[in-house]
């Protein structure tokens, strides 16, 4: 998939009509106990997720539901299940966005602006940190490194708080 043909994805999925049963904000109260199990054995909660959303036929199984590069290029025809568990382990959080990719475009679910901004959020918190902590290798300066060191944290706490929303919401 190029990347004109993921610009098109994405500006399609603005057009869905339907929504997510449950916005991210109301994910720990619409379900306690599948957040939990998700926070605390996220790549389990993964793995049953994409099981279910191919209708537990892994011939269907394509690594990261074909939305990376390397898709259908790692062997999965041939294991299926390996691959799977390879992926939410070696690969979580692709995992994780790739099934709510997969049920977006097989059921037509448009996220919510508010869902976005909590998505975009973490990912632009995770490259600030990345950044910071570049800079501070770089530059060898320590109050830099002691920010990214914070930044990282922070990106890490929002990143586990996030995952188990959305893999309610892929429930």
């Amino acid at each position: 998939m190029g990347l004109d043909d993921q610009v098109e994805k994405m500006q399609m999925r603005q057009n869905y009509r339907n929504f997510w049963h449950t916005n991210l904000l109301s994910t720990v109260v619409a379900d306690t106990p599948y957040c939990c199990f998700a926070l605390l054995c996220g790549p389990c909660a993964s793995y049953m997720l994409r099981r279910r959303a191919l209708y537990n036929d892994m011939s269907r199984y394509t690594c990261c539901a074909g939305y990376i590069p390397c898709s259908g290029k790692c062997g999965e025809s041939k294991c299926p299940e390996l691959c799977l568990c390879t992926e939410v382990f070696c690969c979580f959080a692709n995992s994780v966005a790739s099934t709510r990719f997969l049920l977006q475009d097989e059921f037509n679910i448009q996220t919510t602006q508010c869902d976005n901004c909590i998505i975009g959020f973490m990912m632009c918190l995770q490259q600030v940190a990345c950044i910071c902590s570049l800079v501070a290798c770089i530059t060898g300066n320590d109050e830099i490194g002691d920010i990214a060191e914070a930044l990282t944290c922070l990106a890490d706490l929002v990143f586990c708080s996030v995952c188990p929303c959305i893999q309610v919401c892929n429930k």
